[in-house]
């Protein structure tokens, strides 16, 4: 399949199933929006799956792992080892995301996108690399157009095999040192905005590193010039391997109609390539919450999305995500199992 089978296989939302959700929503048991986002949301998702009373069983987080070469420049305050390290911590079970995903009955899906290492092999680990991380942004692209297709192409298998293990909403996440500068030249490329009201702390950078970031970030785009009309442009010049992965299986997700929950920083430059690819993915997208990384906020409303939550989460993996989901099988099972006040006899509607 190529890149742009992927992207005409995108249906749009349901209207007939959101008018019968959002008729049913008005006929249960409370006053009318009493139960606010929940009930957008559920409206949403019976959009996403074109069925009025949609129910999420199957909950996948995948976390897609890559390397990137710009960490040289001294962008992290973790070196790259870290990256194929916590990638054993997730498939041991050791990580906040597998914590998070036992808490809410997702299953995490772990991909080897592009980690510098070879990682063991692992009956918990798709392994889709495309190389062993990627050049440094800095000195020219971070990779080839052609790596950065196949890695969207990579991304989009893993969702597709796993809708046969079976997956009602999949959710987001991510796993790189170094992997928030990449996502904040994404974010300055396709916003327009200066890296300065993007670059954020990252793993935990003191000042003097963010202004280091922040420099990196300026001249990757100026040696670059990424054409922000070209998502596939963006993405080679000053993407990651993982970014790439998740944008894919966002791609997949929609055009198999299921609902996408984003995490953070580097998920949600994930949607903008996503969207910038295919703009019909957008209505697919649910943010789980609001990053604390500086320029979340920024992609957010580029993208028009509001978030779930807002816990001053910034950690990555999914972690948000499997947070979103959880809310967002909530939100299906009061449009699914709520009576209504016919079958409740109860008189009149709650004012």
């Amino acid at each position: 399949m190529t890149l742009n089978d992927l992207i005409s296989q995108i249906p749009p939302l349901d209207e007939a199933a959101m008018a019968e959700a959002r008729a049913r929503q008005d006929q249960l048991t409370k006053p009318q929006g009493s139960l606010g986002r929940l009930e957008e949301l559920s409206i949403q998702i019976a959009g996403v799956m074109a069925n009025p009373r949609p129910v999420i069983r199957h909950k996948v987080i995948t976390v897609m792992a890559g390397d990137h070469g710009v960490v040289a420049e001294g962008v992290s305050a973790f070196p790259q080892e870290v990256t194929p390290q916590m990638v054993v911590n997730f498939l041991n079970g050791g990580a906040a995301i597998n914590v998070l995903a036992r808490h809410v009955g997702a299953r995490v899906v772990v991909v080897d996108m592009g980690v510098v290492a070879d990682l063991p092999d692992h009956p918990g680990l798709v392994k889709k690399k495309v190389a062993y991380g990627t050049a440094n942004m800095t000195q020219g692209p971070a990779m080839t157009r052609d790596q950065a297709e196949q890695a969207i192409l990579a991304g989009a298998d893993v969702v597709r095999a796993e809708l046969a293990n079976g997956l009602d909403i999949l959710g987001t996440g991510d796993m790189g040192i170094g992997n928030t500068t990449p996502s904040a030249a994404i974010a300055a490329a396709f916003t327009g905005r200066d890296p300065a009201d993007i670059v954020g702390r990252g793993t935990g950078l003191d000042d003097a590193g963010v202004q280091r970031k922040i420099q990196v970030v300026r001249q990757a785009l100026a040696v670059n010039q990424p054409d922000p009309t070209d998502a596939l442009d963006v993405l080679a010049k000053v993407g990651g391997f993982e970014i790439a992965g998740l944008a894919g299986a966002m791609l997949a997700a929609a055009a198999h109609r299921r609902p996408i929950m984003v995490d953070g920083f580097i998920s949600t430059a994930a949607a903008l390539i996503a969207v910038g690819l295919a703009p019909a993915v957008r209505p697919y997208l649910i943010a789980s919450h609001h990053s604390q990384e500086q320029g979340h906020g920024v992609m957010l409303d580029w993208l028009g999305l509001q978030p779930l939550l807002d816990l001053n989460l910034r950690l990555g993996e999914g972690t948000g995500a499997a947070l979103g989901v959880s809310l967002a099988e909530a939100a299906c099972k009061i449009l699914d199992e709520m009576a209504t006040f016919a079958e409740a006899a109860v008189a009149g509607k709650l004012e």
